[in-house]
């Protein structure tokens, strides 16, 4: 049989990225095609780079659209100086951001050099964060979904290893998701905490730095987990698997004076084994809360469930911090929650509240943190101020925790 090439018609008009978005002529694509104009690529990445020629002007010209115009976050005008981008580095938007909100009491200050080199999170920070006597361990965990738990642990524990904290983040959601904000290979068959859990491996053979953030260390969570809930039930000891093998991986670190400060454990959207072994496993839970009502719902779950955590498996556990997220200044609700919140929870509730923002739900699907992706932003600022608080808070007492 003879076969024939088939010729494919060219087709006129801008390149189309790999989910078929065309980018245009002045885009690059980037994560999962979406475009991004080349002037904000390059002032996220490259803050201090000398850019190339405004691209904008032109483009305006054959739309016919006014003379300033938005491009990302900046506003660029058509007769805005080339050799004066519009540019500004994230230590100066942290510095003005300081001196706008002024010394208020209670506030945690944010050092602008926590954020000197965060685009490429390849330079070697200045320990800035007070370490803890002993590792803390900390279970990020809220039976309702979609209140940000993943988004706060990878977040937060990106915002401790950039200021110079050794940090571990356990992904014990079968999605995987803390996996990919990180960009840690997490494909069916990679090893994971799945074979921590079911089969038994050491922790150290399974654990992946960070190549953009040093000091971020990593144990994956493949689908393989998925089945993990059916195949506990039938297991000794099935709550205290997860808690074995950390304790035993965290001891030998420490035995080397190599000892993580700080332990994130990201749970899914459950109260079944895996997030059980979790509260069994961590001393601390910090608990991401959105400003809307059914969150209080779950939120009343949880606290149930660790009561009885504490009375038959780990009477060590307290609530160690409490994060608002998806906070809306713009309605009574969100305040309101909010209120409700720090009246019953007090201090071990963060003054940081994590406002709603795009850039923190673009960043996983470039496979960075919020930090990495965009530190201008207010919600890379606002996870910078929560980890900073976080680590200033310290070990609370049990008294003082429900």
């Amino acid at each position: 049989m003879n076969h024939q090439a088939v010729s494919t018609p060219s087709v006129s008009g801008p390149p189309a990225s790999s989910l078929g978005w065309p980018l245009g002529d002045r885009c690059v694509g980037v994560g999962l095609g979406w475009p991004r104009p080349v002037l904000t690529a390059l002032a996220v990445l490259r803050p201090e780079a000398d850019l190339a020629p405004n691209p904008l002007a032109p483009l305006s010209e054959e739309l016919d659209v006014p003379s300033t115009a938005v491009i990302g976050e900046s506003v660029v005008s058509r007769e805005t100086p080339l050799s004066e981008p519009a540019v500004v580095t994230a230590a100066d938007v942290v510095a003005e951001h300081a001196a706008e909100r002024g010394s208020v009491e209670g506030d945690i200050p944010v050092d602008p050099s926590a954020f000197r080199g965060v685009a490429s999170a390849a330079s070697v920070y200045d320990p800035s964060l007070p370490r803890p006597p002993a590792t803390r361990i900390l279970i990020v965990a809220n039976q309702k979904g979609g209140v940000g738990k993943t988004t706060t642990a990878v977040n937060i524990a990106a915002g401790m290893a950039l200021q110079g904290l050794k940090v571990l983040v356990i992904d014990l959601d079968p999605q995987g998701n803390a996996s990919t904000a990180l960009s840690i290979e997490h494909a069916e068959g990679t090893p994971g905490i799945y074979q921590v859990i079911i089969e038994g491996a050491a922790m150290d053979d399974v654990l992946v730095e960070s190549d953009e953030i040093p000091g971020l260390f990593v144990v994956p969570a493949t689908i393989d987990l998925a089945g993990a809930e059916i195949e506990l039930v039938s297991m000794v000891a099935r709550e205290t698997r997860l808690k074995k093998s950390l304790d035993t991986h965290v001891r030998e670190l420490a035995d080397v004076d190599d000892g993580y400060d700080y332990v994130f454990i990201d749970c899914p959207p459950s109260l079944g084994l895996l997030t059980v072994n979790a509260l069994a496993a961590g001393r601390e839970l910090l608990i991401p809360i959105q400003c809307e009502y059914y969150a209080l719902e779950g939120l009343s779950a949880l606290l149930r469930t660790i009561e009885q955590i504490r009375e038959h498996l780990n009477p060590d556990l307290v609530v160690g911090a409490i994060v608002l997220t998806m906070f809306d200044a713009r309605t009574r609700l969100a305040a309101g929650v909010a209120d409700e919140v720090r009246n019953h929870f007090g201090d071990v509730v963060l003054k940081t509240a994590v406002p709603r923002s795009v850039r923190i739900s673009e960043a996983p699907s470039y496979g960075q943190t919020v930090l990495t992706y965009d530190p201008n932003s207010a919600g890379a600022r606002s996870y910078l101020q929560a980890a900073t608080e976080l680590a200033h808070q310290g070990s609370a007492s049990r008294e003082d925790h429900p």
